[in-house]
């Protein structure tokens, strides 16, 4: 397996101490590649799961020349000028089209037929004139002229033709995909097996839920919203804990999590301090590719690949990600978001959609970095605006649940003023 340090080294722009933030997810998903193994499962079990193969329609659809409306099918050379000025259409009803029957009979030359959205449009009709328009008399029907030819209809394979894709793979199912495939007659498909991800907490102050805190100590809230992201996402995910900060127990889990898993999680141990042996331990145990990212929060993220029975083996991807709360969601969506779709098969990634928005406060910036503030969007006079939720340490986890969007500050950007346009990217959908 080609070293990651031997790919990077002919990248332009790397730097492991302090990669802008394009740079880094670009070089991420430039890195990671989907994971094999498919299953077949039934349709209603595919919601959210990501299609291996194309689905093929079997049938066209809709699979008959049928109305879009209902009204009444004509043969449209039988009607006057489509010129608007020109005189009405009398026309001879011979009876009603339903859905899900076809007419018996031919419309000929003076006759139409009444129709309803769904049914098969008569044989030699090739029009519809909706309900609103036309004037019935007895058994006469009065069509206005400005009519065109093949109005209101829908024709057979339109939407779907046999024997081609109907979805392609890599496709992450949604409502409209599972009505699609229904639609088709299809009951099972096969979708990539479920990305499986490792996560654990470093460090001696952490403790968990239901055990009393002693004097220092914090419960571990970053497992818990690791597992939600990872949840909503669609992964299998596998929760080791907290490790303590030890050498020998971190080598332990590190060894553990890549026996068993595609990627691996931790939160804390990547800064600077004595006690933070992430780093090393990725270096001894794979590569790190890089660890600083210039972005606030989150600077101190390392990224690499952990193979401790050597480049034989597939060994797992890495994402070290900050100890503070904030700065674990904002890394997570920035960078481990997309590199999970990646894995998971998706194709192509969807990038982050972002609008430009008023924001109506000043907000402090340092160039050299891209900023992720907390922000809440609302409508002024029409104009879309944002304000940002108040206090943004990277430790204070209610800015993220107050928040609906990231107000995006770009990496040579300053300060910005009240009433400054700002790029935001919402959270609905992420989070």
């Amino acid at each position: 397996m080609t070293s990651l340090l031997q790919t990077l080294s002919c990248a332009d722009d790397y730097d492991p101490e302090s990669l802008p933030v394009d740079r880094a997810r670009e070089l991420i998903l430039d890195l990671t590649g989907a994971v094999s193994g498919h299953e077949r499962v039934l349709v209603r079990q595919a919601l959210d799961r990501v299609l291996a193969e194309d689905v093929i329609s079997p049938i066209d659809v809709p699979a008959h020349d049928n109305s879009a409306m209902d009204g009444w099918a004509v043969r449209f050379g039988d009607l006057a000028a489509s010129d608007e000025n020109a005189a009405e259409t009398r026309l001879k009803n011979i009876g009603t089209a339903f859905a899900g029957k076809a007419f018996a009979a031919r419309v000929g030359a003076g006759e139409t037929v009444r129709i309803m959205t769904g049914a098969i449009l008569p044989q030699d009709a090739d029009c519809v004139v909706i309900q609103e328009v036309a004037r019935v008399e007895g058994d006469v029907v009065v069509i206005p002229p400005g009519q065109q030819r093949e109005q209101n209809t829908r024709r057979a394979g339109e939407d779907l033709q046999a024997g081609k894709p109907a979805i392609a793979a890599g496709k992450k199912l949604r409502p409209a995909e599972i009505g699609i495939i229904a639609s088709l007659g299809i009951g099972e498909v096969t979708v990539r097996r479920r990305v499986r991800v490792a996560l654990f907490s470093t460090g001696d102050e952490l403790c968990s839920i239901g055990t009393p805190l002693a004097s220092g100590q914090v419960y571990d809230s970053n497992r818990y919203t690791l597992w939600g992201m990872l949840t909503r996402l669609g992964c299998e995910v596998i929760d080791m804990g907290v490790v303590k900060d030890n050498p020998v127990a971190l080598e332990a889990a590190f060894r553990q999590a890549a026996d068993s898993s595609d990627a691996i999680i931790t939160s804390g141990g990547v800064s600077v301090g004595e006690a933070d042996f992430i780093k090393q331990l990725m270096a001894r145990l794979g590569e790190v590719a890089f660890w600083k990212i210039a972005m606030k929060p989150g600077r101190p993220m390392a990224f690499g690949r952990i193979q401790p029975d050597g480049p034989e083996r597939p060994g797992a991807w890495l994402f070290g990600l900050p100890g503070n709360p904030v700065a674990v969601m904002v890394t997570f969506y920035q960078f481990v978001r997309p590199a999970i779709l990646k894995l998971a098969g998706v194709d192509p990634v969807p990038p982050f959609p972002e609008f430009p928005a008023r924001c109506t406060e000043a907000m402090k910036k340092s160039r050299g970095r891209t900023e992720f503030q907390r922000g809440i969007l609302f409508q002024e006079n029409g104009e879309w605006c944002v304000r940002p939720t108040g206090a943004q340490g990277s430790g204070v986890l209610r800015s993220m649940a107050e928040a609906d969007c990231f107000i995006v500050l770009e990496h040579e950007r300053e300060k910005v003023g009240a009433g400054d346009t700002v790029n935001v990217q919402l959270m609905n959908g992420l989070v």
